[in-house]
């Protein structure tokens, strides 16, 4: 069992949704950014999603890519990322953490020495937005036989036929993709997400987790009530990108947290 099995287990025992933060490896700078992952779990945050800085980020749209562009300013690579989780881990054995980003930085690592070193710097899942279930072989199968998760992404054009495929090598948990387009494109709507997630549910045991467009902390808790619980990324990132102190955006995570917390 996984730390990200372990954290929906005991979610589930005592009837709660669960809250997921997104944010960028290095935004703005390793320190400051070392210090608000530090903070996000007495912020109410259940699983962290830490991005990997990557040049061409095809799925996300601007306010992640600038985090992205920061970051690798500021000198962050795949080694510093897996260095930020090191230091993480020696203050917090328990809270999950899913490394999302491109397949292109692991691939130049190579898979093999690559699951290694995340699995030694205390990562326990990744999301891999860029490779589908047809390159399983690719990185998917031999990072669960590392004992990580690997999280698929499922959209609003993930029709039944796509589905079951989408879900066969899943594990941890589904992140469902609640609006078509990139991060922080549009708002996510619950009427319109539940029926999508029930159809989920429908065809697997595992949590479903919904993402993109949540950006308050009533939309965090309207998502979690028709889901296991609620992503948020590109809201937490837009108060790094404006400047904003840690203490001040962990304040904010809070409050988002909180409203998953009601659903």
């Amino acid at each position: 069992m996984t730390r990200i099995d372990a954290k929906f287990a005991a979610l589930k025992a005592q009837g709660k949704k669960a809250f997921v933060s997104y944010v960028m490896a290095g935004d703005p700078d390793f320190d400051s950014s070392l210090e608000l992952v530090k903070g996000l779990p007495g912020a109410g945050v259940d699983v962290i999603e830490l991005g990997l800085p990557f040049t061409d980020p095809m799925a996300d749209g601007p306010t992640i890519q600038l985090a992205g562009q920061r970051a690798l300013e500021a000198g962050m690579t795949l080694d510093r990322t897996l260095e930020l989780a090191t230091e993480f881990r020696k203050d917090d054995d328990t809270t999950p953490i899913v490394l999302m980003g491109y397949y292109n930085p692991i691939y130049s690592r190579g898979v093999d020495t690559f699951l290694s070193q995340a699995k030694a710097a205390g990562i326990d899942g990744l999301i891999v937005v860029d490779l589908p279930p047809e390159e399983d072989d690719e990185l998917c199968i031999p990072a669960q036989n590392a004992g990580l998760n690997f999280i698929r992404l499922a959209t609003p054009t993930t029709d039944d036929n796509r589905l079951p495929r989408v879900l066969q090598n899943t594990s941890g948990f589904v992140y469902y993709v609640s609006i078509t387009g990139i991060t922080g494109a549009a708002e996510a709507e619950a009427t319109d997400v539940g029926p999508e997630v029930a159809r989920i549910k429908s065809a697997t045991d595992l949590p479903v987790i919904v993402g993109f467009g949540i950006n308050t902390p009533a939309k965090s808790q309207a998502i979690a009530s028709i889901s296991d619980g609620a992503v948020v990324g590109s809201a937490i990132v837009s108060q790094i990108g404006a400047g904003k102190p840690v203490g001040e955006v962990l304040e904010f995570v809070k409050s988002l947290s909180d409203g998953a917390h009601a659903a």
